[in-house]
């Protein structure tokens, strides 16, 4: 994944914000873009480094981004995903999910990127991660947090 680009929702950057693993999206992908509802729905809690740049949409968000009811930062986030035809987009919420998967874009949550980064070594252990998510009330179905121990070899 390294040198990638992604467009990235509010939600992945405070989760990783709040458990001290925001640096690794650095590490992952060099960098992330975000659209102006993002950086005003993350301002209040994570100032944003140097390496996740704001990027105002070109285009109007069309009718099918529209009707889904997403919040703003989840509607500008796919918009400017398929804009600028990106390599992966950031999303964790369910609707927005289904949505970009049926844009045809690809999507990589928050606990999807720490399974990467633990993959490349750039984590040791993801458990105490997903146990620090919880603590931060992010939301983890039981299955999903034993999918991603045991995809991760800590099962």
């Amino acid at each position: 994944m390294t040198g990638m680009t992604v467009v990235s929702n509010a939600s992945p950057l405070i989760a990783l914000a709040q458990i001290s693993q925001l640096g690794l999206l650095e590490q992952l992908f060099r960098t992330v873009t975000v659209p102006p509802a993002v950086v005003r729905e993350v301002a209040p809690s994570v100032t944003l480094p140097v390496w996740i740049t704001e990027q105002p949409l070109t285009q109007a968000i069309g009718p099918q981004i529209l009707g889904a009811s997403l919040g703003a930062g989840e509607s500008e986030a796919i918009s400017l995903a398929l804009e600028t035809q990106v390599r992966w987009l950031l999303l964790d919420e369910r609707a927005a999910r289904r949505l970009a998967d049926a844009l045809g874009l690809p999507v990589i949550g928050t606990l999807g990127i720490l399974l990467a980064a633990k993959q490349r070594n750039l984590l040791p252990l993801v458990r105490p991660s997903l146990d620090a998510l919880l603590q931060h009330d992010f939301r983890i179905a039981p299955a999903l947090y034993d999918q991603i121990l045991l995809d991760a070899g800590e099962d």
